[in-house]
């Protein structure tokens, strides 16, 4: 969808919304990981991708990696409009989403609900939430889409692990944030359990054009990385 179009379609879904919603759609603009990146910022990373082959994994993948690995080919667009969703559960169409939805519909395979537990957790702590957007409260349809209130939520759960440059820290299933280079917007995916020759993990994540699994993990800053407790 061209751009002209695509904020056509998000202003047109809001002339429909209650006034409250409108606002806090005003207050957003667009979804979690803010535009979509540039085409320089989708593909930072395939000259060292083609450079060094990939370690094939000879374990079996770890239930929330293959849930990850199981929306490449079906999520196919980089989709960052709001929309009003159905709760718990709710989702936007499974062919589109953006970098937090990876996420959340790898962990709902595993019983966790981020729409639900993020939304629970605001309700009674909104002040302990990141405050960037103008909100005077929590909206079900958009905050467990949104970077910052995920890290958050992954910190109060006690998930949080240390930051560091070295491949053998980042576990299969760990979920990790990053400020991305150049543009300094935020960006969310989980470690593969698939490696790079010299040890590093691939990522499983949309940036742009879809789920993919690729050699993003030390090309941009990383601010954050969890290791989720699994029910």
């Amino acid at each position: 969808m061209r751009p002209g179009l695509k904020f056509f379609h998000v202003f047109r879904t809001m002339s429909a919304l209650p006034r409250v919603m409108r606002a806090s759609v005003l207050g957003m603009a667009l979804v979690a990981c803010a535009q979509p990146p540039t085409e320089a910022q989708q593909r930072p990373d395939t000259g060292p991708m083609a450079e060094m082959p990939v370690r094939i994994a000879t374990e079996p993948s770890p239930s929330l990696v293959a849930a990850a690995r199981g929306q490449i080919g079906i999520t196919r667009y980089y989709d960052p409009a709001y929309e009003a969703l159905g709760y718990p559960g709710g989702d936007v169409p499974q062919d589109r989403g953006v970098c937090t939805d990876v996420v959340i519909r790898a962990l709902r395979t595993q019983n966790i609900d981020l729409q639900k537990t993020i939304h629970q957790d605001m309700r009674e702590n909104f002040r302990l939430y990141p405050q960037n957007w103008g909100l005077s409260g929590p909206d079900r349809n958009i905050d467990h889409r949104r970077v910052p209130n995920q890290m958050r939520w992954f910190e109060r759960q006690g998930w949080q692990q240390p930051v560091t440059i070295h491949a053998a820290d980042y576990s299969p299933g760990d979920v990790v944030a990053w400020k991305l280079a150049g543009s300094g917007l935020l960006h969310v995916g989980i470690v593969s359990n698939r490696r790079l020759g010299d040890g590093t993990p691939l990522i499983l994540h949309n940036i742009g054009r879809g789920t993919q699994e690729d050699d993003i993990l030390f090309h941009h800053e990383i601010i954050g990385h969890y290791r989720p407790v699994l029910p």
